[in-house]
């Protein structure tokens, strides 16, 4: 079974960028549809972003598009979320999903916090 572990989430200024990463073992990513979400204390669990196991194919939240990229590299098992122009309502949980048909499996959150 995959298991996923995200890091870079950091406080950041407003405008500022950061870097997450989510690490898998156990498993290879390859077959996997990779995904991020975030999560802020009260509120529903939101999609940010998702690539295909080829990393070809990509969509992103209306939110997050043309400031967030999505990508993956399946030789080190690990999928990235590189976050520009951050903004305080990007503060969140992000959480990292990798799943394949009905089976899916959650990281455990990195925090990104942006100030204003």
């Amino acid at each position: 079974q995959v298991q996923l572990v995200e890091s870079g989430g950091g406080l950041v200024r407003s405008g500022g960028s950061l870097r997450l990463s989510c690490a898998a073992s156990g498993y290879p990513i390859t077959p996997f549809v990779m995904s991020w979400h975030r999560q802020v204390p009260g509120q529903e669990r939101e999609f940010v972003a998702n690539i295909d196991s080829t990393g070809r194919r990509t969509n992103y939240a209306d939110s997050v598009k043309g400031r967030f990229i999505i990508s993956r590299d399946n030789v080190r098992n690990t999928v990235y979320l590189q976050m520009n122009s951050l903004e305080p309502d990007d503060t969140a949980v992000y959480y990292c999903k990798a799943q394949r048909q009905d089976a899916y499996t959650w990281g455990s959150g990195t925090l990104v916090t942006v100030s204003s």
